[in-house]
């Protein structure tokens, strides 16, 4: 039975290679008049392009011709002035989608995480006036927020609001090397070692005039002075709220890798002393109030001492930054110190690559105005301490992932959790 079996399995393997040869043959017969057809037709698909091609140069060359014409028929052979305004003008901006998980202690008492989803988008226009002057507009989503630019995916689908986030002229004349001169609504012109949130939130624009001087001690020593008068809250009938501060630090650089920098500040807020709290009459922020006629007023002045540091380096070839920043409240009668150390390490910049930062910091009641500080360590304000850690990776060519996380603790010793996690896209 086993031989049987076997010559039967040889007499069906002889079969079916004779059966293919002849489907073979006859496919190699079918396959030799497609391929002369397939060849007739590419022949035509080409005769077709090279006709297309020569009409597409035909008119390309009438098109320069045409704008050669007009370029010859201006002065000095270029294109005509009403055009110039084009080259004047950049557009920029950005879009950050987030997802965000606070979970926080009420007076020792757990209560219910919130889950939100959030936006930001803005659009920035750089305008030069001329050689020596430039005009910064941006327009971004949020609210009258100072320090927030986000708007959160709710209301039924509703719009959503642009406000005026910037406005501002910098002007730098020739002779007055290394100076510039800013004024309107103006970008933070005070320096954050590290993005040190400690005094000033990120999305804060201060409103009014400054001034910037940069120039060289030596090859490797730099020295910064920055200046400026802003205007808080304007009082009708009464004096205005303001903030006059100055700043000064000096940068040395060991080589071209390896720095050394250190800096002093100083700021002054006028007319704040038994005002509203700013911003928001029933919030305090954390700093100290006192109820005076039924108002929610400061109980202190705010005059901020400031001193700050920072070092980088490389580490296993990578950028490596610590630093650190002190304030303290001289015109206040306690709770008056803020403190922050941190690092960052590698640099997320380009596709594939990484970046990792960390800080700590300690801000008591009235070391800073709350209103006006990180709106997202403790939830905002001051008297707080905590870690916050943030990973950062360049996904692609101006795309970002990142990951940001708050551990912090509030001064009645409530624990506080945030967890951010963003996409970044820039144009």
């Amino acid at each position: 039975m086993y031989e049987e079996r076997c010559r039967m399995k040889r007499k069906s393997w002889i079969f079916y290679v004779v059966l293919v040869s002849v489907m073979m043959g006859n496919f190699g017969l079918l396959w030799a008049d497609e391929v002369d057809d397939l060849r007739a037709e590419l022949q035509a698909v080409q005769g077709r392009l090279a006709m297309l091609e020569a009409n597409q140069s035909s008119h390309q060359n009438e098109v320069n011709s045409r704008l050669d014409a007009i370029a010859a028929s201006q002065p000095g052979g270029e294109l005509p002035s009403f055009l110039d305004w084009v080259e004047s003008i950049e557009l920029g901006g950005d879009f950050r989608y987030r997802h965000e998980l606070i979970d926080s202690e009420n007076n020792g008492v757990n209560r219910t995480g919130r889950n939100r989803h959030r936006i930001r988008a803005r659009l920035t226009l750089d305008a030069q006036v001329n050689d020596q002057a430039d005009i910064h507009v941006r327009i971004a989503t949020g609210s009258a927020d100072p320090v927030s630019t986000n708007t959160t995916l709710d209301g039924a689908f509703s719009s959503k609001s642009i406000w005026l986030d910037r406005a501002y002229f910098d002007w730098h004349p020739d002779w007055l090397g290394g100076v510039s001169i800013w004024g309107g609504k103006v970008a933070n012109p005070f320096r954050c070692v590290g993005g040190s949130q400690l005094i000033w939130d990120g999305d804060l624009n201060p409103e009014g005039l400054a001034g910037t001087y940069s120039f060289d001690l030596s090859e490797a020593d730099r020295l910064s002075i920055v200046g400026g008068g802003f205007w808080v809250d304007e009082v009708s009938g009464g004096s205005d709220s303001s903030l006059w501060g100055i700043q000064a630090d000096l940068r040395h650089e060991f080589t071209d890798d390896t720095y050394a920098l250190g800096g002093v500040s100083y700021y002054n807020y006028g007319n704040v002393l038994h005002r509203n709290t700013l911003f928001d009459a029933t919030d305090s922020f954390g700093n100290t109030t006192e109820n005076i006629g039924g108002a929610n007023v400061y109980a202190n002045d705010y005059d901020l001492v400031e001193f700050y540091g920072a070092v980088g380096t490389r580490v296993l070839e990578m950028p490596f930054t610590v630093f650190g920043d002190l304030v303290t409240n001289a015109a206040a009668s306690g709770s008056d110190m803020g403190w922050l150390v941190g690092f960052t390490i590698n640099k997320a910049k380009v596709p594939g690559s990484w970046q990792f930062g960390y800080n700590y910091r300690e801000v008591q009641a009235d070391a800073v105005i709350g209103a006006l500080c990180d709106s997202d360590f403790i939830g905002g304000g001051t008297d707080g301490s905590g870690h916050v850690l943030s990973f950062k990776y360049q996904v692609a060519s101006n795309m970002q992932a990142a990951l940001t996380y708050f551990c912090n603790e509030l001064g009645n010793d409530d624990d506080y959790r945030r967890m951010q996690a963003d996409f970044i896209f820039k144009f």
